[in-house]
């Protein structure tokens, strides 16, 4: 997280995820609720923005053009109508989850994946550096609903 300066993850309801008997092992094994806990904590202790983002929808809707592509969970490839987008849909599911995020910290969302313009066109590097999310950070580094007190 120390190299990151904003998290976003879909806040999902364990307890309705391992109604799904053919799930709830592995879902109960990951311990999401612990590794979330600890995204929270980590942001707030390191000072980054942790967005939980609902997640109704993120791996149906387009990334690209926002259309709903109707699939079961067998269907792991996004191909979407409208746009003409073919992509993993786990891909669209992060790009979707990514995007909600930076709009609920009110951040500009690009849709691109050219890298960060001072390092995109240098040769040897990841096409890719941090950049600050400190400017207009809000109050609050979490999404989640917290008791406040006093």
């Amino acid at each position: 997280m120390a190299s990151n300066d904003v998290v976003v993850y879909e806040d999902l309801r364990v307890a309705n995820l391992v109604k799904n008997h053919n799930l709830a092992k592995s879902i109960s094994d990951a311990a999401w609720s612990q590794f979330t806990g600890f995204l929270d904590y980590y942001g707030k202790v390191l000072g980054k923005a942790v967005v939980a983002i609902n997640p109704a929808f993120t791996s149906q809707d387009c990334h690209n053009c926002g259309h709903r592509v109707k699939k079961s969970l067998s269907t792991r490839t996004h191909k979407c109508p409208n746009c003409g987008i073919e992509i993993c849909r786990d891909t669209n599911a992060a790009l979707n989850i990514l995007k909600r995020g930076m709009e609920a910290l009110g951040m500009e969302w690009s849709n691109s994946i050219g890298g960060h313009p001072r390092t995109a066109s240098k040769e040897g590097t990841t096409e890719e550096t941090p950049t600050s999310a400190d400017e207009g950070k809000p109050d609050s580094v979490s999404g989640v609903d917290e008791p406040v007190t006093a």
